[in-house]
């Protein structure tokens, strides 16, 4: 019997190609640097022959995600319990052999960032803001377990300071293409500056009325109708969260490092790592989430380090029974740095 062939959430059928493992986010991050001064200079010259397209309409040309899906099978976990431990002091989770979501994103996160600095990949990696999270967990997953990765990008469409773009990623029992994945995550990204087709206008009314760029990092007003609630918890957070997270995610991106590297990058100081602040939060939740659950952040303020997080995570803030909305702030301006839910499935 033949396996139906991978496709997008649009119903656009993927090419897919096998990797023989998970790559390192190191090499990755290089590769993505270089691609993104490519791009930028094509943008800049585009009839400069090589950089541009040798037409001077190429930067107008419409974006075009690669219709490429991303594959590594036989990703063993049994090794990993070391990895697991240091992943679970850091971010507070409940010691156990089961692997949280947070932790199979982490395991996760190479191949999609493989997907954005392919050739084909139309966007720069450097630069890119991360605006949301959308996680199904549907079973657990266990040390020892031998898994599949799959990663692919789609969903792109039109942002009021650039475009977005949704970065997919699955995991799944080895060998098993049944059913829905044990663990599927999906990450949006915004990079300013470009151009996708305007969508129709079902895609508009679908818009969510806070702006992803309000949520990404970048300065917004006060939030006026929003008062926080009582906080549950408080995260004193030191110089060295950016670099600790850094160390069991792989994410060594420079403005999570020290103040002298993100100043490079327009941030008065190093700003913690946006899958830390939500990991964290979901790990707040602790148990009561279950073995199957939607877990969603929005980010908005970034957390300068060292920092102080007001922390909310009670089941007040959902309406969704049995699950936890949960919200972190600064205390001292009244911003939310991020919010989401945790919720059954």
């Amino acid at each position: 019997m033949t396996a139906a062939p991978w496709r997008t959430g649009a119903g656009q059928v993927l090419h897919v190609e096998t990797q023989q493992t998970l790559p390192g986010l190191a090499g990755l991050y290089a590769r993505g640097a270089a691609a993104s001064g490519r791009i930028a200079a094509g943008r800049a010259l585009p009839s400069l022959p090589v950089i541009g397209s040798g037409s001077p309409d190429h930067a107008e040309r419409p974006l075009v995600l690669p219709t490429v899906a991303l594959r590594v099978s036989g990703v063993t976990t049994s090794e990993l319990r070391g990895h697991l431990r240091d992943y679970q002091r850091l971010l507070h989770e409940p010691v156990s052999e089961v692997l949280p979501a947070g932790y199979l994103h982490v395991l996760a996160f190479p191949l999609a960032t493989a997907v954005m600095v392919r050739g084909d990949f139309p966007l720069p990696l450097l630069g890119m803001v991360h605006l949301a999270n959308h996680v199904e967990m549907r079973g657990p997953v266990r040390l020892g377990d031998v898994l599949e990765v799959r990663a692919w990008a789609e969903n792109l469409r039109p942002h009021r300071r650039g475009v977005q773009v949704d970065l997919v990623t699955e995991i799944r029992p080895d060998g098993d293409d049944s059913g829905l994945p044990l663990w599927r995550g999906i990450s949006t990204y915004l990079a300013k500056g470009f151009t996708a087709p305007e969508p129709d206008e079902a895609d508009e009314a679908d818009e969510p009325s806070v702006t992803g760029a309000d949520r990404a990092g970048e300065p917004a007003a006060r939030d006026e109708a929003w008062a926080p609630p009582l906080p549950t918890g408080r995260w004193a957070l030191g110089p060295g969260t950016g670099r600790a997270y850094a160390a069991v995610s792989g994410d060594r991106n420079p403005i999570h490092l020290s103040s002298l590297s993100a100043k490079a990058f327009g941030f008065p100081r190093a700003i913690a790592h946006g899958m830390y602040t939500a990991s964290r939060a979901l790990a707040d939740v602790g148990h009561a989430r279950g073995d199957a659950y939607r877990w969603t952040v929005e980010f908005a303020q970034p957390v300068l380090l060292p920092g102080t997080v007001d922390v909310a995570v009670m089941p007040e803030l959902t309406e969704t029974p049995d699950g936890f909305g949960y919200v972190g702030w600064n205390a001292r301006r009244g911003r939310r740095h991020f919010r989401g839910e945790v919720t059954p499935l």
